[in-house]
């Protein structure tokens, strides 16, 4: 397994900044968490992970979150 350092956190950090390694996650799709100096857990950004297998349901519900999300106001305007 190749891992990239600049994307290795220790088990204590990710605890103590779990905001901070999220913000990693985001801008460099994965962040490795080491625990005992060896790779046990790996945070990825979910919405571009292509190894995460959705069902068609899933992948619309996601989508449809996501747009509910971020357009929130323009249909809490609408609903009026």
């Amino acid at each position: 397994m190749n891992i990239d350092f600049s994307k290795i956190v220790s088990i204590s950090e990710a605890n103590r900044n779990f905001s901070k390694i999220a913000r990693m996650a985001d801008r460099g799709g994965e962040v490795y968490i080491f625990k005992n100096n060896k790779p046990k857990y790996k945070l990825v950004d979910i919405e571009n992970d292509t190894t995460i297998e959705m069902t068609d349901d899933e992948k619309i519900d996601f989508v449809a979150s996501r747009v509910l999300k971020k357009y929130r106001r323009a249909f809490e305007e609408l609903a009026k």
